[in-house]
């Protein structure tokens, strides 16, 4: 990505969300392979514990906040563009809720993961500790960490982008600017490849959380969210390629630099000399 796109206010947003998968990537799925290489946590210890569960809740969970100020961002760049014209706006609508969601997130996670006073319990055979941190077992921040970090985003997301869409189909039928709208027709796109990816994969592993905090018993479903559990984690794989895709450009870029490596590399022969003592001889006797 060059200059210019990092510099772009709209492509601000996904950069933080790919920030804030590097952490899974780099460490959430280490400790996974170091369990199933060792049969345990190395080192087995509690404060592993805390750092997988503050890895694991912290950034994915951070990542769908963000993916609802994503959408709701772009109604902010289509149609209202004059609020972030100047310096003030720029701050007021882009920058400080991107530092508010940031800081909101990773203080809650520390907070209640670290210095929470309640008790948990670690199994060190099994992935994540074999449990949840004891925030959970209350019930005000259970309920609050399922409706304002993942059900209340989920469902404000999939509702802007299908707001944005029938506003851009409306506008453009009103105005007839099909110029206008093809400047931000990659914008679209994106959005609404994101939104697929996310609710597709969260949405029935948060439908099953829901049915328990309703009063579904907690065996009910406890294998389905074991998959649910572990497909969450295409969308930190998959989310790098979708909000990429729309940048022709880089891909072209990226192509490029791949063909020139390739032919890079020296095309190397082989030369194999014969001695003497390698020749077998036939002697007559």
């Amino acid at each position: 990505m060059n200059r210019t796109h990092r510099h772009a206010l709209h492509n601000h947003t996904i950069l933080v969300i790919l920030l804030f998968g590097l952490p899974i990537q780099l460490i959430d799925i280490n400790f996974y392979l170091i369990l199933f290489s060792y049969g345990s946590i190395q080192p087995s210890t509690p404060f592993v514990c805390l750092l997988w569960w503050f890895i694991d809740y912290c950034f994915y969970v951070g990542g769908i906040v963000l993916m609802a100020w994503l959408a709701v961002e772009r109604h902010i760049f289509i149609f209202y563009d004059r609020w972030v014209s100047n310096r003030r706006g720029r701050f007021l609508f882009h920058y400080l809720p991107l530092i508010i969601i940031v800081t909101y997130i990773l203080l809650f996670y520390l907070i209640v993961i670290f210095f929470l006073p309640c008790e948990n319990t670690y199994f060190y055979t099994v992935p994540l500790c074999g449990t949840v941190p004891c925030y959970e077992f209350n019930n005000i921040l259970g309920m609050w960490e399922f409706v304002a970090h993942t059900g209340t985003p989920i469902l404000l997301e999939g509702i802007a982008s299908i707001a944005l869409v029938l506003r851009v189909q409306m506008q453009k039928r009103r105005l007839r600017q099909s110029n206008q709208w093809r400047r931000q027709r990659r914008m679209i796109i994106q959005l609404l490849l994101v939104t697929t990816l996310n609710i597709g994969i969260n949405f029935s592993g948060n439908l099953i959380l829901l049915a328990h905090l309703c009063g579904l018993p907690p065996d009910y479903g406890a294998e389905a969210q074991l998959y649910f559990s572990f497909l969450d984690y295409f969308v930190i794989f998959l989310f790098p390629f979708i909000s990429l895709s729309q940048f022709p450009d880089l891909r072209k870029t990226m192509k490029k630099k791949l063909l020139d490596l390739v032919r890079r590399q020296p095309h190397r022969t082989a030369t194999v000399t014969y001695t003497r003592r390698d020749i077998p001889m036939n002697r007559m006797t």
